[in-house]
């Protein structure tokens, strides 16, 4: 076999018999899941925001707001440059990265809900500690166990989607779960420009609203099915057939049924999920899904900001309040974006996304440098007219990316790997996220303060060395049913050459390749 539970009478002649429906119940488990993407959303909108209110600072960080109301030459860049500070919001990414091995066993042995719900509690004790914080050890703990819900919800959430969605709707169904982390990030904009106004304890109101979103995933979790996967996987395949019949709006269902049982019987005879991921016939989805898009997801630059507009837009000049609207403006632009590629990514393709926005993007990066580089650094505040246009330009930096990179690169790794490595691969995914996340959210202040523009031109360097890995060795994905993703690899110029030793396995036991 090459994969996926694909055998001679495998998906490869019975995904065209796969049937379903439209149905109340498959909108409402997607609905639930996707409340996965809220918990990080918010987190992602509302840490920069907290993190420049006056209030806070002199609470917690007093050396950084004397800094940020110097008006002196050498800390245009510098004013948020404290360590303390950065690991406050990167904390967070850190505790997600460690915890996700252990989400990856709960969901595999437990599912896909139990990961979530255990993501909700986590998150909800997080929140809650936060909003109490006395001192910045109860912030950071209360960071880690919001990077705990994190790291279950991230785990599991992209999985549930991916395989509660038929293939055709595959990747709009999966990007709820950016939309939701995008409605996330601008509620958590919007609250933190009304509760900066509430002084002194505005942002503990910030921190604590968390908690919303994690309640509404705790409930939505108790009550949402587990998905068919997971369940044939736990061997409850009478449960798991009136599952698939329940989502699908159909009783024909026995074709994708039986492919689901053979899946699961070749995922029972993975003793070792992670190290059957580093065979070499898995070794393009590695590449792809598990190591290359995280990593350069984080590295596009925008999660910087998203983490720090507030940040950003106050050391460039902007009043607080100033700051606080232009970074939900430029969030409002994520939340578009993800509803352009909700509607078309399943029409045009990932890698026309992935390329046309690229492009952009690296345009926008270029700009954003050039105008810092003749206008800004030389102890005076942006005119108004140059501050209206790095708002603009960013907000068109952010609209690229959240139909791109943002939703893609949940997407794509979700959707590459077949069920017997799913799990563990979603780990990796999920690991090489948050450890790329955390670095950029500990290094970026420190980043600005010595590259000045210049990190702009890095990031424009970086989406220029993304594009070329999506030019040269991502296949395009959309509508392919998963058990079948393991094809398109097999009949790539690159990667046919490097799973070719799996083709000779396949021959020396006696089973002839799937036809192409």
């Amino acid at each position: 076999m090459a994969g996926g539970g694909v055998t001679d009478a495998g998906p490869g002649k019975r995904a065209h018999l796969y049937e379903h429906r439209f149905t109340h119940y498959f909108a409402f488990t997607c609905i639930v899941g996707a409340l996965g993407g809220s918990l990080f959303g918010y987190d992602l909108g509302v840490s920069g925001g907290v993190t420049s209110m006056d209030d806070f600072l002199k609470e917690f960080f007093p050396n950084v707001y004397r800094r940020k109301h110097m008006h002196l030459k050498e800390t245009d860049y510098c004013k948020y440059d404290d360590q303390v500070l950065t690991l406050f919001t990167s904390s967070l990414y850190f505790s997600a990265l460690i915890v996700t091995f252990f989400a990856s066993y709960l969901t595999r042995k437990k599912g896909r809900k139990a990961s979530i719900i255990a993501g909700a509690l986590s998150f909800l004790a997080g929140a809650i500690l936060n909003a109490a914080a006395q001192n910045i050890a109860m912030l950071i703990i209360g960071r880690i166990l919001l990077g705990g819900g994190i790291g279950f919800g991230n785990q599991a959430v992209p999985l549930y989607l991916s395989e509660m969605a038929p293939a055709k709707n595959r990747g709009a169904v999966n990007q709820l779960f950016q939309f939701t982390t995008c409605a996330g990030i601008l509620i958590a904009n919007l609250v933190n420009y009304f509760t900066n106004k509430v002084h002194p304890h505005g942002w503990r109101i910030s921190l604590g609203l968390a908690a919303v979103p994690a309640i509404l995933m705790l409930l939505g979790g108790i009550f949402c099915a587990e998905t068919p996967n997971s369940l044939v996987e736990q061997g409850r395949t009478d449960e798991a057939r009136k599952v698939l019949e329940r989502v699908r709006g159909t009783k024909n269902v026995d074709a994708e049924f039986e492919d689901l049982k053979e899946a699961s019987e070749e995922a029972k005879a993975i003793k070792s999920p992670f190290m059957t991921l580093l065979k070499r016939k898995y070794r393009p989805q590695l590449v792809i899904g598990a190591l290359g898009i995280p990593a350069f997801q984080q590295l596009t630059g925008n999660n910087s900001i998203l983490f720090y507009a507030p940040v950003i837009f106050q050391s460039l000049g902007f009043g607080a309040n100033a700051a606080l609207f232009s970074s939900f403006i430029t969030n409002g632009a994520l939340l578009v974006a993800t509803v352009i590629s909700m509607f078309l990514v399943d029409k045009f393709g990932r890698r026309k996304f992935f390329l046309e926005a690229g492009f952009e993007m690296i345009c926008c990066m270029i700009i954003t440098a050039v105008v810092l580089a003749v206008e800004f650094g030389h102890g005076k505040e942006l005119s108004k007219g140059i501050s209206a246009f790095l708002v603009i330009v960013i907000f068109l930096f952010v609209l690229a990316y959240g139909r791109s990179w943002g939703p893609l690169g949940w997407l794509v790794p979700s959707e590459l790997f077949p069920l017997e490595i799913r799990s563990a691969a979603q780990s990796i995914v999920v690991c090489v996220n948050m450890i790329f996340t955390a670095l950029v959210a500990q290094l970026f202040l420190m980043s600005l303060c010595h590259l000045k523009y210049g990190i702009f031109l890095l990031f424009a360097g970086l989406i220029i060395i993304m594009s070329c890995f999506v030019f040269f060795l991502l296949p395009e994905t959309k509508q392919v049913p998963i058990e079948e993703i393991y094809l398109l690899f097999e009949r790539h110029w690159f990667w046919k050459k490097v799973i070719h030793g799996s083709v000779q396995e396949k021959l020396s036991n006696g089973k002839p390749p799937v036809a192409v």
